[in-house]
């Protein structure tokens, strides 16, 4: 199979692990690993990467998520979820919310955000998960952070129903069932989410996803012609072409002070805390090949993955 990235749609009911878990499967590959954890009753697009292309999973951890979400008014639940066990119903009812209300809360809810993650989450808590912690009754505390929201829009507001539905763009680490309780908590009549589809992810589209149940049932040829160049979603690399003479030091690890010229400005710089940090990273090809990644530090082209070869 080649190596490089499919643009799942992940099925509701599926943790995005057992996801990998089929692919590992049906491909016959053992290196392979998802972008981004949808919790298991949300769907849409979780890219996976096989092969070599795990690699640079490291690489789309700042990407844009996108979502459309629903939420329910009236109550909270211990997951913030419509699936948890109800908390407590709210103080009024999602009728006599004002729709200017509503859509004042998204509005302010908007920019950089302290959030704070549920209770039940993958979140890691002195090494266990906060899942489990909750599940067996721990008390413990998850620390606000930030977050950034770039927008954050109602799609449709039914008061009789209370029912919203809204799309929202979002930086990584943002938890949407977040968004409905704290809107709701502002609102004064809590809410749960009700219902996840991420549309987008980075370079990622829901419309050229393609479903689970529909790869496994594809030939080998047919999947590999869904599988998407691993350079190709790095997008916010920048690109640098290498000179014939200087590939064999690339592919054996050594920096090269010449023999490069930057084709395309960089959008993405290395945020490490070793020497590199804020040193900006390209995708380095020689001639049409891609080799891998690489930093570039004052005049010095240094190797940071050597993928071909």
């Amino acid at each position: 199979m080649t190596e490089g990235i499919l643009n799942i749609n992940k099925p509701a009911g599926w943790t995005s692990q057992d996801v990998c878990t089929k692919l590992r499967h049906r491909l016959h590959i053992k290196k392979i690993g998802h972008t981004g954890t949808l919790d298991p009753m949300a769907t849409g697009v979780l890219p996976v990467c096989t092969g070599k292309a795990t690699r640079i999973i490291e690489y789309y951890d700042r990407d844009l998520k996108s979502y459309h979400a629903g939420m329910k008014l009236g109550f909270t639940s211990d997951t913030l979820d419509i699936w948890g066990d109800v908390i407590e119903y709210g103080g009024c009812s999602p009728s006599d919310i004002e729709e200017d209300a509503v859509r004042k809360a998204f509005s302010d809810y908007t920019g950089v955000v302290k959030q704070i993650p549920p209770k039940y989450s993958a979140l890691k808590i002195d090494g266990k998960r906060a899942y489990d912690l909750a599940r067996a009754g721990e008390v413990f505390e998850i620390k606000a952070r930030e977050i950034t929201i770039v927008s954050n829009e109602i799609t449709k507001f039914d008061a009789a129903e209370g029912i919203i539905e809204f799309d929202v763009v979002c930086s990584k680490g943002t938890y949407i069932r977040t968004i409905c309780d704290d809107i709701g908590r502002t609102l004064g009549c809590g809410a749960v989410m009700s219902s996840l589809e991420r549309t987008g992810s980075g370079y990622f589209r829901i419309e050229d996803s393609v479903s689970l149940e529909d790869i496994l049932e594809m030939t080998d040829e047919e999947i590999d012609r869904l599988v998407i160049p691993m350079d190709r979603t790095l997008e916010k690399l920048g690109r640098v072409l290498l000179d014939d003479n200087r590939l064999r030091a690339f592919i054996n690890g050594n920096p090269s002070g010449t023999g490069y010229r930057v084709t395309e400005e960089t959008e993405f710089r290395s945020a490490s805390e070793d020497k590199y940090s804020g040193a900006g990273i390209y995708r380095v090809y020689c001639g049409n090949e891609f080799l891998g990644t690489a930093y570039i530090t004052g005049r010095d082209l240094i190797p940071a993955k050597v993928i071909s070869r």
